[in-house]
């Protein structure tokens, strides 16, 4: 046991000089070129990679097109999940539900779901049983689709 909290500590003590000696590098290469640095560290500065940071995750994403694809149909849980988001963002929703699908243990994901559901207001009962039966069949959903 005492050897395995070493090895672990070890794994943790490399992993933390690797990050160190990577910003120390870094922060050497800012003193040295000053604001173009950047060149080393990004291949098209020039381009528009700013603007399209991220969007790979999302475009290449099957599952959140599945979820998408899925919210939008006139399935009866995806109905009545637009009428319980009302004038929320459903491609936001989308998002987040991709993000919750990914949870392992199912207590945890249907508890995600639930709160996504009920969204960022507190006045919410994450415990109403229709909250609960609405989250509920999503999951359901989601394992056929998905």
């Amino acid at each position: 046991m005492a050897n395995k909290r070493e090895t672990h500590c070890n794994n943790q003590v490399d992993t933390f000089a690797e990050a160190l000696a990577t910003a120390r590098q870094m922060q050497q290469n800012w003193l040295t070129y000053g604001v173009d640095f950047v060149n080393i560290y990004v291949e098209d500065v020039d381009g528009d990679w700013l603007e399209t940071w991220g969007h790979d995750e999302i475009l290449g994403n099957f599952q959140l097109d599945a979820i998408k694809e899925f919210l939008v149909s006139n399935d009866s849980v995806a109905v009545r999940v637009r009428q319980y988001l009302g004038e929320r963002s459903l491609f936001d929703f989308a998002v987040n539900l991709e993000e919750s699908w990914r949870i392992s243990q199912s207590n945890d994901r249907l508890s995600s779901v639930r709160n996504l559901l009920a969204g960022e207001e507190n006045s919410i009962d994450t415990d109403d049983i229709r909250l609960v039966d609405l989250a509920n069949s999503l999951l359901v959903k989601l394992a056929e689709i998905l």
